[in-house]
């Protein structure tokens, strides 16, 4: 009888597979621009439904046909820029230099944080200026709004969004124009555009190797004892030690992860939530109230968890046009 070959189980990209940290994704790269926006915005996944829309993708077998797509929906309620950070250049990265935490902000931050008294913003933003060229990067403070969407939350989430320009200047001066207003999805994002989803997804708990590597069951006569859902072998006499890269049991889930370039199919309004809302809500959320996102595919995460939308750090050989969509079902999902 031949020996069975084949090659391992389970991706060995991540690791250690633990728990995130936090719930809250924290990003650390975000893409080189020329114009000065915001260069993400976050939203709570709320489900999937599928919608009807024209193939536009160059060299499809359907192409110029309708087709049925998955979709998620993602509500974005407002978001209000709380603060300016500044990051100088150490031997070992970036450090903050300093903040500009604006004044007059939502009573529900009192439950995250604690808010510092009246402070003069412009003696702040002219030592920002008078250091400008020891500061390399600009980055702006947000803050969700958790009360205008149907989840379970009123502490907001507090995130830091990297600003696009040209120049640090420039970054400075938009970050200072938008410091204390609030920012929609629509100022943010366009329709037809590609983005960057970063979530921490489902938690499965502890499993084993079989479900957690997808290693194989045990045969018969190669299970010795009587547990089969385990690896032959955890390793050889030398090393005498367990590599990291064998399958054992372990946490499942809970981890953050990007998938690169979603692309965002619709931007609706508040004005036009019946449009994606089936009767009585959606399972395991409910009504969507505000703006929402409507991406191609799923997202990582389960409902009302959020999700962070970058845009595109490597969107090489994307098209971002606009999409003509037909049909969006409004029919209640199970399981999704």
């Amino acid at each position: 009888m031949t020996r069975h070959h084949q090659p391992r189980k389970g991706s060995v990209a991540f690791s250690p597979r633990k728990r995130a940290a936090r719930e809250t994704p924290k990003i650390s790269a975000w893409p080189e621009t020329d114009e000065a926006c915001i260069l993400g915005f976050p939203g709570y996944k709320v489900g999937m439904t599928h919608i009807t829309m024209l193939d536009a993708r160059k060299n499809s077998p359907t192409e110029g046909m309708e087709i049925s797509t998955p979709v998620t929906i993602l509500e974005a309620p407002s978001i209000v820029v709380m603060g300016i950070r500044a990051y100088r250049q150490d031997t070992r990265g970036l450090k903050t230099l300093s903040d500009i935490i604006a004044n007059d902000l939502d009573e529900d931050l009192k439950r995250k944080i604690t808010l510092p008294k009246e402070n003069d913003l412009e003696a702040k933003i002219k030592e920002f200026k008078d250091k400008l060229d020891e500061i390399v990067d600009i980055r702006v403070l947000i803050h969700t709004k958790p009360r205008l969407a149907s989840v379970p939350k009123k502490k907001p989430e507090i995130l830091e969004c990297g600003v696009g320009g040209k120049t640090v200047a420039e970054k400075l001066d938009y970050a200072v124009s938008v410091l204390g207003k609030e920012i929609n999805p629509s100022d943010v994002f366009d329709e037809g555009e590609h983005a960057d989803a970063i979530a921490v997804t489902k938690g499965k708990g502890f499993q084993g190797p079989v479900k957690r590597f997808g290693v194989r069951i045990q045969y018969g006569k190669a299970a010795r004892s009587s547990k089969k859902r385990h690896v032959g072998s955890i390793g050889p006499w030398t090393p005498a030690r367990t590599m990291w890269t064998v399958a054992m049991a372990g946490q499942m889930g809970y981890h953050k992860r990007t998938e690169f370039n979603k692309k965002i199919l619709k931007i609706g309004g508040a004005d036009e939530v019946d449009a994606v809302n089936p009767d009585g809500g959606f399972v395991k959320y409910g009504l969507v109230k505000n703006s929402y996102f409507m991406v191609k595919g799923s997202v990582p995460g389960p409902s009302k968890r959020m999700i962070m939308l970058r845009k595109a750090i490597r969107p090489h050989g994307k098209q971002n046009d606009v999409p003509q969509i037909s049909y969006i079902s409004t029919a209640s999902k199970q399981g999704v």
